[in-house]
This record gives C-alpha cells, sequence and structure tokens, in this order.
C-alpha cells in the first residue's frame, strides 16, 4: 500500500476504522491515551461488543499490519495519513457537541508533523470545526500548509460496522485540494466501485448531521402517529405497513416504538440544533426539538402502559425487564431508552430485574441499584408485568408459554412492537403496545 495510517482514538469508531484499513492490506497504528485501553488492544480484547470485529482485530495484530501505541511523536513519524476519531459527546448542561478531544489530538498531533501529511477527521461535528482545525494545523504545525486536513464523515451503524466500513453505500470527502481527493481515492480504492461525493468542509461536516436528522426525524414521525392511534384506537403496525409501500416513504426507519436512544442520534441532533443557533439559521430547525420531545415521550408512555398494567403502582410490584442495550447487537447503553425505562419504575417503587444477552456487565456499573438475571427466564421469573425494551431475537423468539410458567401474572408490554400479539395473547397473556388496542 502506498500510504501508512494511523487512527487516533480507539473508540467505537476509530477500533473499527483501524482493524478494517489494516484488514484491507494498510499499516495501521491506532493511538489513545488510555494505557490500558491499548494494552487490551495490543493483546487482541476488544473493549466493545461489535460482530465480526474482533476476528478482524485479531488478524490485523497477527499479520503485524496493525498495532497501537499511546505516542503521538511515534504516530507522527509513522504516518502518512493520519484519521481523527475522537467522540464528540453532548456538553454537560447544553446542547452543544463537545469537540475538545478534537483540539486536543491535533494539539499534541501537530508538534510533531515534520513531514508532508493529510489528517482527516471521520467524527460528527458543528459545521465550521474543519475549517477551524484546518488554521490551528498549520499554525502548530512544523511543516505547517503541508500538513493538510481533510474531513471524511462515517456512516457506521452498530451491529453492522464492519459490513458499513467494507461495503459503505457512499464515501463523502471534504477537501480543500486536489492532491487531498486523490490521496483519499487511494486510500479507499481497495474497497471497489464506491460513490464517492467530493465536496467542501462545512457540506461534508453537514451531510452526518442532516442524515441523521433526517433518521431520527423518520422514527420520531411513525412515534408521533402511535400516539395518535392510541387516541383513535387504530393500530400503528398496520398504519406503518400501508406506508411502506409508498416507495417515496419506504419502511425502514418506519418502526413504531420506544424510539432512538445510543451515542450518535440524540445528542447529534441537539448538537445540531444548537449549532444551527449559533449562526442564526435556528428557525431551520426548530422542527427538530419536537423531534427529540417526541422521542423522549415514547419512554415516558411506556412507564405509564407498565403502571396500568401493574394496577395503577409499582409498589410492590416486580417487574421483568428484556433489554438493556439501547439497540441490539450491541452493547452499547449510552442513552438507552430499555435502561432509561428501567431506572424511572425503579424510581416509582418497581423491584426492577433486567436482563441483556451483552450489555449486563455495561448496565451493572452503570446503574447498580437496579437488579440483574443471567437469562430472560431468570429475569421475569415472578414478575408481574414484562417489559420488552430491546428488540433482541432471542427475545423475540422467547416460547410465552414457557415464559409464562415463570411469571406472577402473564402481562406483558411490548415496546418494541416486536412480537406477534395474537400468539402471546391467545397463550393468556395480557399484551399490550406502544400505538396499538
Amino acid at each position: 500500500m502506498p500510504y501508512r495510517l494511523t487512527v487516533i482514538g480507539t473508540g467505537y469508531l476509530g477500533i473499527t476504522h483501524a482493524a478494517c484499513m489494516a484488514d484491507l492490506g494498510f499499516e495501521v497504528l491506532g493511538l489513545d491515551v488510555d494505557v490500558d485501553k491499548i494494552r487490551r488492544l495490543q493483546s487482541g480484547e476488544l473493549p466493545i461488543h461489535e460482530p465480526g470485529l474482533e476476528e478482524i482485530l485479531r488478524r490485523g495484530l497477527e499479520s503485524g499490519r496493525l498495532r497501537f501505541t499511546t505516542s503521538y511523536e511515534e504516530a507522527a513519524a509513522f504516518g502518512d495519513i493520519h484519521f481523527l476519531c475522537l467522540g464528540t459527546p453532548q456538553k454537560h448542561g447544553e446542547y452543544a457537541a463537545d469537540v475538545s478531544y478534537l483540539d486536543a489530538a491535533v494539539e499534541s498531533l501537530a508538534p510533531y508533523l515534520d513531514r508532508d501529511c493529510l489528517v482527516v477527521g471521520k467524527s460528527t461535528v458543528p459545521v465550521g470545526t474543519a475549517a477551524r482545525l484546518a488554521a490551528k494545523l498549520a499554525r502548530l504545525a512544523p511543516v505547517n500548509a503541508g500538513a493538510e486536513l481533510a474531513w471524511n464523515p462515517e456512516f457506521l451503524r452498530e451491529g453492522f460496522a464492519v459490513q458499513d466500513t467494507l461495503n459503505p453505500d457512499r464515501i463523502v470527502i471534504g477537501v480543500a485540494s486536489e492532491q487531498a481527493e486523490k490521496i483519499l481515492r487511494e486510500v479507499y480504492e481497495p474497497l471497489g466501485e464506491v460513490p464517492m461525493v467530493v465536496t467542501d468542509y462545512p457540506t461534508s461536516e453537514l451531510v452526518k448531521s442532516a442524515a441523521n436528522a433526517f433518521l431520527a426525524t423518520k422514527i420520531s414521525f411513525i412515534n408521533a402517529m402511535a400516539e395518535v392511534c392510541e387516541a383513535s384506537h387504530a393500530d400503528v403496525q398496520q398504519l406503518a405497513q400501508a406506508l411502506s409501500f409508498d416507495d417515496r416513504i419506504g419502511g425502514r426507519f418506519l418502526n413504531p416504538g420506544l424510539g432512538f436512544g445510543g451515542g450518535c442520534l440524540p445528542k447529534d441532533i441537539r448538537a445540531f440544533m444548537a449549532r444551527a443557533g449559533e449562526l442564526g439559521a435556528d428557525q431551520a430547525l426548530t422542527f427538530l426539538r419536537e423531534v427529540d420531545a417526541i422521542n423522549m415521550r415514547r419512554r415516558a408512555r411506556m412507564v405509564d402502559l407498565a403502571r396500568e398494567l401493574a394496577g395503577g403502582s409499582f409498589r410492590g410490584c416486580t417487574v421483568g425487564v428484556l433489554g438493556a442495550a439501547f439497540k441490539p447487537n450491541s452493547d452499547d447503553i449510552r442513552d438507552s431508552p430499555a435502561l432509561d425505562v428501567a431506572v424511572t419504575i425503579g424510581e416509582q417503587g418497581g423491584q426492577v430485574t433486567v436482563y441483556d444477552p451483552i450489555a449486563l456487565d455495561n448496565a451493572r456499573k452503570a446503574h447498580p441499584e437496579l437488579s440483574y438475571g443471567e437469562s430472560a427466564l431468570d429475569a421475569v421469573r415472578g414478575a408481574h408485568v414484562v417489559l420488552l425494551l430491546t428488540e433482541w431475537k432471542q427475545f423475540i423468539d422467547l416460547d410465552p408459554e414457557e415464559l409464562g410458567a415463570a411469571v406472577a401474572t402473564r402481562k406483558i408490554v411490548d415496546g418494541r412492537n416486536a412480537l406477534d400479539a395474537e400468539t402471546w395473547r391467545a397463550a393468556g397473556w395480557h399484551y399490550r403496545a406502544l400505538g396499538r388496542p
């Protein structure tokens, strides 16, 4: 390969990008300031759950094409292209994104850049960040403008990150020179024929924000329809199915239920609103406030449905919760609707036991006040109400008779509209779901 790559930041995005680029044949050096994480990665231990990634990580280590360090000096000497894969969390008490990790990385790397190189941002950032970082990079690097910046937003879905990296549906690059475009085309050439959008910094930054805003809006739209369906005794599942046949709308992200969570969608739409306000374009995105509000109302409505089945109060009520991760095939509990509902019920007096096939350890660390089961049956044993909050396949495939033998009363709220209502009702369950009669 013509270039050696560094990946700065070994969170969810960074680990995936580093391992997959090594699998494509590049020499890759991953960098993080977390000494323990680097030690674990260097030994082949994956600190996150992502299907297929651990095998690729170990293959890269065994081949010698992938290794890890905590040294910015080593990274600068090694790499021709430096990918920035740092988190941009929501600022405490604000909607805006915290980009301090990106600034810190540039400030740590730049003083060692004494030869021409390309620094490529992949993080989701407020529009205008790239231009600011490009100026900082050129000012701090000994090679000055020879250290050029490009922006290359990621579009990974947790649970499908390897597939999305190695088989992307598009590649977007924001560049300031033909040379930067040439380099990135060569980097991604091993992926084959992939549509590539070449644009400027601000457009490349906006693509990810706009994509997340659109997806969040579509999810909240069908959940707003669920609210109307509940008020009118209609069935939101059937409504969504009917809408999905319209090819202008489609069925993807039209799944009514508990709403979205995770480390991206909620904080990204809030950061998008905050940045629009800073730019004087806040009225353009006021609709996102309602998108966010609808999403949060789903959690409150889930608690209300569970309380109704509990007889009006959670006092003395045992509640079995199936799911802790914000989505299946992930151990990510950041802004998880499932855990939010479980914690709220616990605060209202319910005796809550949670089970998740992958995210249990993370949930225990974050919420030690809850109880945890070692299996789905263990979590619901003696429960007066069962809540399905993360649509893991093993939960969808549960036998209602077997589960019924373990609970105190056969009452279930399907927070993801994932179960066959008639099957569960035929087994004697009082079945409720968001947006359905």
